[in-house]
């Protein structure tokens, strides 16, 4: 009985492990499509965002596979305090990749409208690849924590998203300021509005990955706190 025991303890520790590792890989594609779109959108590279497009559905497969696997593990193992943390902040979190993987697709069809209008993509715009490179290294801090189950790494990901909005702000006051000086790029401007208004919200679903990696941790909901707030919780983890 005991050996059988055993046996059942491990073999929930290799699902559990799988499932992690699931995530991760899931979280490497999303990246690696926000990646290609944004170099599609400087390029106006027409083939590479189609790719991005086509890809999409792996990363929607990816989703239903995992959430599958949660439903399983909920069904024949009926976890129980950080293991069940675990499971409920894996689903939420490839709920979260899979809208990022959406956003991603959104920056890709606005490089193909801009290609196909003979558009340009001038240097007024270049404040998008850094928004681009933020948000995306804000996805890559989020799933190193839910990796290594860092709090800190959690909470940077937080403040981070305070910048990635500052810098949203201030690109679309440029876009905004560009438009009116020379009204011919219009359309364009609209394109490359749509785009970052796509990269904002992917460090939105970043953000909300650091989130659930606190919860999972330390079994606390933060969502919708203040700054502020955040801080003195973040006082209270670290002491």
């Amino acid at each position: 009985m005991e050996t059988q025991k055993k046996h059942i303890s491990q073999q929930f520790n290799e699902e559990m492990e799988n499932l992690r590792n699931q995530v991760m890989k899931m979280g490497g594609l999303v990246e690696q499509q926000i990646g290609n779109a944004v170099t599609a959108l400087r390029n106006l590279d027409a083939a590479k965002a189609e790719k991005v497009i086509k890809k999409d559905h792996k990363v929607n497969a990816l989703e239903v596979n995992i959430d599958e696997e949660c439903a399983r593990i909920l069904a024949r193992r009926q976890p129980a305090a950080s293991d069940l943390r675990m499971v409920v902040a894996v689903i939420k979190t490839i709920t979260d990749l899979e809208r990022i993987g959406d956003e991603a697709e959104k920056v890709a069809k606005m490089a193909i409208h801009i290609a196909e209008d003979d558009g340009v993509f001038h240097s007024q715009y270049a404040g998008i690849r850094h928004l681009g490179d933020y948000v995306t290294k804000m996805l890559r801090n989020a799933l190193d924590a839910f990796a290594r189950l860092d709090v800190e790494t959690a909470i940077q990901v937080l403040r981070d998203d305070e910048e990635a909005d500052t810098e949203y702000q201030s690109l679309m006051r440029q876009l905004l300021t560009y438009m009116m000086e020379d009204p011919r790029t219009i359309s364009e401007v609209l394109d490359i509005m749509w785009a970052a208004r796509a990269l904002e919200r992917i460090g939105d679903h970043a953000k909300n990955i650091g989130e659930y990696v606190i919860y999972l941790v330390e079994g606390k909901d933060i969502r919708h706190l203040e700054l502020d707030e955040l801080e003195e919780i973040e006082k209270d983890l670290m002491s």
